[in-house]
């Protein structure tokens, strides 16, 4: 029989639903104690929680945090840490959603505030967990992984969302740089860009002819659901994909195709 693989200490951020629960659902399934972490969606985040296979040993922990600033990313990695006993993964999923704002049709205060919005949360927080999550699994002395989730968006424009596409482009950038600096300490850290998949914050886009428009961006004629990122996620944080560590995953469904 395979061995029984050795449970991780897995933080997931953004976790209430949709990619953020596939995410906590696989690492559970693999054995993993998951901190499902939520901004504001306590009921949501709870009914992720009650969906994950339970650890063998310990309990998943659930954490409730404002990561747009510094002290909330501080306390939702302490917390994490202090309820899991330490962290091995960091899986950067939460992200900003604000209302469409291309540049032509959108006044300077909604230009303003949605650059805000998505820097603090798509970039800035993504920067500060990935340090605190550094720093503790530097301090256990046995590497760890993180996984940032970027966007097919920082390749080919957002147009109707310039603010999230630059901001995924500068997580992608980001994951690079700490692939580089942390590698002496064992921790492996890469990205995935997704395109278009299923959840309830793109439901409506999905319906219709816009919908329609969409899925036949891939030749496959669909888009991809949250569990096929979540796979490739799961990998990236494994102790095989070491080698992986620098890459950007691109997960389209050959929708967009870059070399």
């Amino acid at each position: 029989m395979p061995a029984t693989p050795t449970a991780r200490r897995v933080l997931v951020s953004g976790a209430s639903r949709g990619l953020g629960r596939a995410l906590a659902q696989a690492f559970a399934a693999r054995g993993d104690r998951v901190a499902v972490h939520y901004a504001s969606r306590p009921e949501q985040a709870r009914a992720t929680l009650d969906s994950l296979a339970a650890p063998a040993e310990g309990a998943h922990v659930l954490v409730g945090g404002d990561l747009s600033v510094p002290e909330g990313a501080e306390r939702v990695a302490a917390e994490a840490a202090d309820g899991l006993g330490g962290l091995d993964v960091l899986v950067n999923n939460a992200a900003a959603s604000t209302p469409a704002h291309p540049p032509a049709e959108t006044s300077y205060a909604a230009w303003a505030a949605a650059w805000q919005q998505h820097v603090n949360v798509n970039l800035l927080a993504t920067a500060h967990l990935s340090h605190l999550a550094a720093q503790r699994m530097i301090a256990q002395g046995s590497g760890g992984r993180i996984v940032n989730i970027g966007s097919r968006g920082a390749f080919r424009g957002e147009p109707e969302h310039p603010a999230y596409g630059a901001t995924k482009a500068a997580v992608h950038a980001l994951g690079q740089s700490l692939a580089v600096a942390l590698a002496p300490h064992g921790i492996g850290v890469a990205s995935v860009a997704p395109g278009f998949f299923a959840t309830e914050r793109v439901a409506d886009r999905l319906s219709g002819a816009s919908g329609e428009a969409i899925r036949a961006q891939s030749p496959f004629g669909r888009v991809a659901e949250p569990e096929e990122v979540a796979a490739a996620v799961l990998w990236l944080a494994s102790p095989e994909a070491e080698w992986a560590s620098g890459t950007v995953l691109d997960l389209n469904g050959a929708s967009y195709l870059r070399t």
